[in-house]
């Protein structure tokens, strides 16, 4: 299973209300979760097959901010 982490402004228990029906009608994620605790908001997604550009346009639609975070490679 594929996961994909986003930095979102979903900050409370009536935001991830808003966004719930948005992100629940992306067909290729089996779950989704939001770290209201953390600075960023991290949207964390998972699925077989994740399409990222729909899960950027969910989020948007319900009317929040969203991008991508993207991983650091350590060497």
């Amino acid at each position: 299973m594929k996961k994909a982490t986003f930095k979102t402004n979903i900050n409370c228990g009536g935001c991830i209300a808003t966004v719930t029906p948005f992100l629940d009608k992306v067909s290729t994620l089996k779950s989704w979760s939001v770290d209201t605790n953390s600075k960023s908001k991290l949207l964390t997604v998972e699925g077989n097959e994740i399409e990222k550009d729909e899960v950027i346009k969910a989020v948007q639609s319900a009317g929040f901010e969203i991008k991508e975070k993207k991983r650091l490679l350590s060497f």
